[in-house]
């Protein structure tokens, strides 16, 4: 009964490390809020989302800030990075419903995965290999496992990112928050991208 004790102990500790694990994963997965900043306080922002939901979110110490400007389809070249979330058509290419531009030498979540901006949507993050603006303004975007033909439609936002910092954190500014749940309950908000200006995050 003794040898028993043990492992018992020992499995019960197990099965709890991996609930604890599980919950801590769950804990970090990003999820995107997008929102309307209300007030800018000391370490967190009261916001409202596109739904009219009031939320407080604390800001990480190493909080990653991105620019968002107004950018049009010339200023996408052979070898530009950009992301683009989009909805695949009956061809296998993809219809943009947003693009957004890398400055030079950034490359930030390259590949090609599931996004929230409706119903089979994507993001593709990529360089660009072929862009021709005169047959249906159709990119060809290059990534490590692939590449992806993405048709851009004339009414499409694009946009430039740029890195910023916090004096892009003021009320009025629209932005996209990659926001994770903290142990005490707590939403914070570990990179966001912010719009200058009147400019909204469209991806």
């Amino acid at each position: 009964m003794r040898r028993l004790v043990p492992a018992l102990l020992a499995s019960t500790f197990l099965a709890y490390g991996s609930a604890a694990v599980a919950q801590t994963a769950a804990m970090t997965v990003p999820v995107r809020v997008r929102a309307t900043i209300e007030k800018v306080n000391t370490d967190n922002l009261e916001v409202s989302t596109r739904a009219g939901k009031k939320l407080t979110l604390k800001l990480a110490p190493d909080l990653t800030l991105f620019s968002v400007t107004h950018a049009a389809i010339t200023d996408i070249k052979s070898d530009s990075f950009i992301g683009s979330a989009a909805v695949p058509l009956p061809d296998g290419s993809l219809k943009a419903l947003e693009v957004h531009v890398f400055p030079a030498g950034m490359k930030v979540g390259e590949g090609h995965y599931a996004w929230d901006l409706g119903k089979k949507s994507s993001m593709t993050n990529g360089t660009v290999g072929d862009v021709v603006v005169t047959s249906g303004r159709t990119i060809t975007v290059k990534y490590p496992d692939g590449e992806k033909k993405i048709v851009v439609p004339a009414d499409v936002p694009i946009v430039a990112l740029d890195k910023g910092d916090r004096s892009l954190l003021v009320p009025g500014a629209h932005g996209v928050f990659f926001v994770t749940k903290a142990a005490d309950g707590s939403d914070v908000v570990g990179r966001a991208t912010i719009g200058k200006g009147d400019v909204v995050p469209p991806m």
